[in-house]
């Protein structure tokens, strides 16, 4: 029966409004109160002031009874219910009890004020005049309990919710329930009492497609999103009109309590896209919320997500340089994303920031990225020329692009999308940064091993085996065949060694395939530098052992062992590095061979090959390297 009439209520208190109106035009005839009475109603209803109530009821009743305020025609009754008058408010419904049941402007009974207001016995007081008070709504469809909520009055809500638990029921012709405003407002005790009693609420979505859970994690209520992820933590995969999840709403507004309760239900949440390809990253860096992506970049390992495109085809970094955002970009650049990655126009980051560089944000982006590596689009593979809306006429890369076409065939990759041919080199991209990464470290592992070595050879050059002379300061065993090859091989090691220092301590490359050439020479001289200092080694021992039979075997058993270790090592490392080079050919010769089969009709030479494969990459050793290893690693 409750659910019979509150789904009919709504034509019942029209018909109930229209009567009212009726009545008002009849008793307009009734003349206004004066002004001075009318001053004198308003001071005393809004100072609750029931003796001078009486005594103005006592000159005009009827103008008392019909007065209304405000621009919203509120009766007496409306404005006592709104300042909480519950003497006030007793004496008019004892006068007249018709006037609970009274709507002004917006169609809102007193009662709507009362609860809005959280005034809990007028409340009451109103109830018991006119129960149905209580499943009317106003013009937009709200009822007392809706504004309640709105406002986070626990106890009337708690009251109604007890006296009239078919109330909930008028939610159901409403997009957005009371559940919404609950749960946007923080209270989480109102969340509880709804929840109990209509747990369905969590599933429905208001007009702009949210559940409750969005609205409560895009606000920051972490108990109230405990509470509703509690009910089910599927809600958490619900998506709103724009395909955002709770964790996207929360990235958004940089909540990050929100977003550690959330994943720590499940890592996977944090893949979830919008109807944009966005991930929560994307989204973090598009409203500037830095500290959200320092949480996610340093708490999940999100390497496969870093460099993403959304369906426009810009990464996290793409979107940092479109809004100028410098620190965000310096960041992004400090974790390793990929510098280079072409968007759904073909631009790279750096494309997008000088494209408006008229803000000063951009007098920093461009300097990190230039010092990060980043290229323009024309600086990249020239198979990139043939995207077509790089040639596009009025576009601002149209004269690049039409210089940059040639008789040459097209790229390999020209045929497939900026976004498809960014995805796939995503892992290429990790390996490329992973093997720069490498030789920094292994530049520096040198240079120690450098000043290492040199310090060694220098320290027994000055302290030789055997000892000096008191009288003449001489080496004690300089005569011997043995103590000559030590020396020769020490200043061998200890002059190599300096050289390497020196090397590098005066190069800074800042390309990778420079990189590659200086620590390929130089690792080659440590080689030398290791080979002559093992061999200074076993001179000494040599030199200082004594000269009967059975030293001399220990000496033939050290030069044995020793040399025969060095030689393994030398041995097993040049056998890779051959099978590198072996590898890096296979590589190129696969490549050429891709290129002719995809471009069977054009004449080119082997010459014209090699130009190609020169022009597809700035580092092409480099690249080759990394793409022609199938170990995890490769030598130099």
């Amino acid at each position: 029966m409750t659910y019979f009439l509150s789904r009919n209520l709504p034509t019942h208190f029209h018909v109930m409004h229209y009567i009212y109106k009726i009545n008002t035009h009849i008793l307009r005839r009734i003349p206004p109160p004066s002004s001075a009475m009318y001053r004198r109603l308003q001071e005393s209803v809004t100072r609750g002031d029931v003796p001078a109530l009486r005594e103005l009821i006592q000159l005009d009743e009827k103008s008392v009874e019909h007065a209304t305020f405000g621009p919203h025609n509120n009766t007496i009754l409306h404005v006592a219910a709104m300042f909480g008058h519950a003497d006030y408010a007793a004496e008019v419904v004892g006068a007249w009890p018709e006037m609970a049941a009274a709507e002004n402007a917006e169609l809102e009974t007193p009662l709507h004020h009362a609860c809005r207001q959280g005034h809990l016995e007028i409340a009451k007081l109103l109830l018991e005049i006119d129960p149905w008070a209580a499943y009317k709504v106003n013009s937009r469809n709200e009822s007392a309990f809706y504004a309640a909520c709105e406002r986070g009055r626990v106890l009337v809500v708690r009251h109604l919710a007890a006296s009239f638990p078919g109330l909930l029921m008028l939610d159901m012709d409403m997009e957005a329930t009371s559940l919404h405003v609950a749960a946007s407002s923080g209270n989480i005790e109102i969340v509880k009492e709804i929840v109990k009693q209509r747990p369905d609420f969590a599933w429905r979505k208001n007009h702009h497609g949210c559940t409750p859970l969005h609205l409560a994690c895009s606000k920051g209520h972490l108990e109230i999103t405990r509470e509703l992820v509690k009910l089910d933590s599927d809600l958490c995969l619900i998506p709103d009109g724009g395909g955002r999840t709770p964790l996207h709403c929360a990235a958004i507004k940089g909540r990050i309590n929100i977003i550690d309760e959330i994943l720590s239900l499940s890592l996977d949440l944090f893949e979830a896209t919008t109807n944009n390809g966005e991930t929560a990253l994307h989204l973090a860096v598009k409203n500037n919320q830095y500290e959200v992506v320092k949480y996610l970049t340093e708490s999940l390992n999100i390497t496969k997500l870093l460099n993403m495109q959304e369906n426009d085809g810009n990464t996290a970094l793409h979107l940092a340089t479109a809004g100028k955002l410098t620190a965000m970009v310096i960041y992004l650049l400090k974790i390793g994303i990929e510098v280079n990655c072409l968007n759904g126009k073909g631009y790279t980051a750096l494309d997008v920031v000088e494209s408006d560089a008229s803000n000063s944000g951009a007098l920093l982006i461009v300097p990190a990225l230039l010092e990060a590596g980043a290229k323009r689009c024309d600086q990249l593979s020239p198979g990139l020329a043939d995207i077509p809306h790089l040639a596009e006429p009025g576009s601002r890369r149209f004269g690049e692009a039409s210089r940059m076409r040639s008789p040459l065939p097209p790229w390999p990759n020209a045929g497939r999308t900026p976004r498809n041919r960014g995805c796939k080199n995503r892992h290429r991209a990790s390996k490329l940064e992973l093997q720069n990464e490498g030789l920094r470290n292994a530049r520096k592992t040198v240079t120690i091993v450098a000043v290492l070595i040199a310090t060694v050879t220098f320290a027994a050059g000055i302290n030789p085996p055997g000892g000096f002379s008191q009288g003449t300061g001489k080496a004690l065993r300089g005569d011997r065949a043995a103590f000559k090859a030590f020396m020769v091989c020490n200043i061998a090691a200890l002059f190599l060694s300096v050289g390497v220092v020196n090397v590098l301590v005066s190069i800074i490359p800042i390309t990778r395939r420079t990189m590659m050439r200086l620590m390929s020479a130089t690792h080659k001289v440590m080689w030398l530098s290791t080979l002559f200092m093992t061999a200074a080694y076993i001179a000494a021992v040599w030199t200082i052992m004594p000269e009967d039979r059975g030293a001399r075997w220990v000496s033939v058993e050290l030069v044995v062992f020793g040399g025969g270790c060095s030689a393994v090592v030398f041995s097993g490392l040049a056998w890779l590095l051959v099978r590198h080079w072996r590898n890096k050919y296979l590589w190129r010769k696969a490549k050429i061979k891709r290129i002719k089969e995809e471009s069977p009709h054009s004449s080119v030479s082997r010459v014209d090959e090699l130009k190609i494969m020169r022009r597809s990459h700035d580092n092409s050793s480099t690249n080759s390297d990394v793409d022609s290893s199938d170990h995890g690693y490769h030598l130099y």
